[in-house]
């Protein structure tokens, strides 16, 4: 073996060091930019952008500025902040300056602390007197370090409730410019004139207002308390989140707000259920333990558009059992909820987030839809029409079918149809 041959290990050496600088140069070249830059693009797109490995610090600090939002809201207003506030918008919605009835309860919400316990009327009519008299709300809630979150977390529980609709009103209810052109007029003989409208006839009139429901239909009695967090046992121990309604079997239930099918079928705890989602995506509406044998409107399923103050279903006593149409809740009543969404990824599981409805069923107490049930089929329906502009495209009329004419309003069944109960 000569001695002037270099050992194999420094051959070694050197090719790697070739290998290392041409890869170093290739880098600095354009071709380099590009696969580096492609390199780091696939590599974000298979960690789907959720793990600390998936990007670099910066990168990963602005998806996690992206993807804040609220993780938990405690609703405690009450029906009379509920009511004041929503006074103060509608009999402003034409003046100058209008009054948001979010916004005002926003604002005492962060003075309070959320709580509303304490709640003085005279403390909103402080703030909507300083509005009406050329402040700002920005100016009056600068020091309020979490007025912009209540102002979303309430914006997020009452944003679908009130806004301009039309409506169908009875004649007689009227005011004189709806009934222009269509009104038959007569003296009498005092030379009074009188309105001559034909039975069951009506005006179509646009509104600003409450535009949401109560969730039990105009007529039908029912009770219920704030049992909200209460305990429950059935299949694991857990808190009660919604609102109870005791009422008879047969209740017409109605859609507080429009929106879509989400869910519809059997749930072993909620029996036969809805979920309806508002437009907006943030609200989901939960109606559980329909009837058995006819829990829903039959023009539902899953994907169709709803209105608020159409029939969705009817009171009953199902659920607490694996098996389908089972009759397990003791007291017939409607179960009730109110889900909150700022991400879809509470939707469902441990981030769910359910508030306390109570208060709210109280203040659509005011606003209740009447019904009408067709005799042949046992299908009820809403007597008023409603368009509301919220729903995309125009919404359907519920409307009983002429041939079976009229619109007399009929009790609920109770129970005493053997198997529809």
């Amino acid at each position: 073996m000569s001695d002037n041959r270099p050992p194999k290990f420094v051959n070694l050496v050197i090719s790697l060091e070739c290998v290392l600088l041409a890869a170093f140069l290739i880098l600095l070249s354009p071709v380099g930019t590009v696969i580096s830059d492609s390199r780091a693009v696939s590599g974000q797109a298979s960690g789907g952008g959720d793990g600390e490995n998936s990007q670099n610090p910066g990168e990963n600090t602005e998806t996690e500025e992206k993807k804040e939002f609220i993780k938990w809201v405690d609703f405690k207003v009450t029906k009379e902040a509920m009511q004041q506030a929503f006074r103060y918008d509608v009999d402003t919605c034409q003046s100058e300056i209008h009054l948001n009835w979010i916004e005002l309860l926003a604002c005492l919400g962060a003075r309070y602390g959320g709580d509303f316990s304490g709640y003085k009327a005279d403390d909103m009519k402080k703030i909507a007197d300083r509005i009406l008299g050329g402040e700002r709300m920005e100016d009056i809630t600068k020091d309020m370090k979490y007025y912009s979150y209540y102002l979303e977390a309430y914006g997020a529980v009452l944003g679908g409730m009130v806004g301009e609709y039309q409506v169908e009103i009875p004649a007689s209810e009227a005011p004189d410019f709806a009934l222009e052109g269509r009104e038959e007029g007569k003296q009498d003989a005092e030379g009074q004139t009188q309105k001559n409208h034909r039975e069951n006839e009506t005006v179509w009139v646009t509104k600003y207002g409450l535009k949401a429901f109560s969730p039990i239909a105009k007529n039908y009695p029912y009770n219920d308390y704030d049992d909200f967090g209460a305990a429950r046992s059935y299949g694991f121990k857990r808190q009660h989140l919604g609102h109870d309604m005791m009422g008879q079997v047969g209740t017409p239930v109605i859609a507080v707000e429009s929106g879509y099918v989400e869910a519809i079928g059997w749930n072993q705890y909620g029996g036969w259920r809805l979920g309806i989602r508002s437009f907006d995506g943030r609200r989901y509406y939960y109606y559980a333990h329909l009837r058995k044998n006819f829990p829903y409107h039959k023009s539902l399923q899953e994907g169709s558009v709803v209105q608020a103050g159409d029939v969705i279903g009817y009171l009953g006593r199902t659920g607490y059992s694996r098996t389908e149409n089972t009759n397990n809740i003791d007291e017939p009543h409607l179960h009730f909820g109110i889900q909150l969404i700022f991400d879809e990824s509470q939707k469902d599981g441990n981030d769910e987030i359910w508030i306390d409805c109570y208060e709210i069923v109280r203040f659509l107490a005011v606003n209740r839809s009447e019904t009408v049930k067709k005799q042949e089929t046992k299908e009820y329906y809403r007597v008023y029409q409603m368009i509301d502009p919220a729903i995309p495209g125009g919404p359907a009329e519920q409307r009983i079918p002429e041939a079976e004419g009229g619109q007399e309003t009929e009790e609920a069944e109770t129970g005493r149809d053997g198997d529809l109960q």
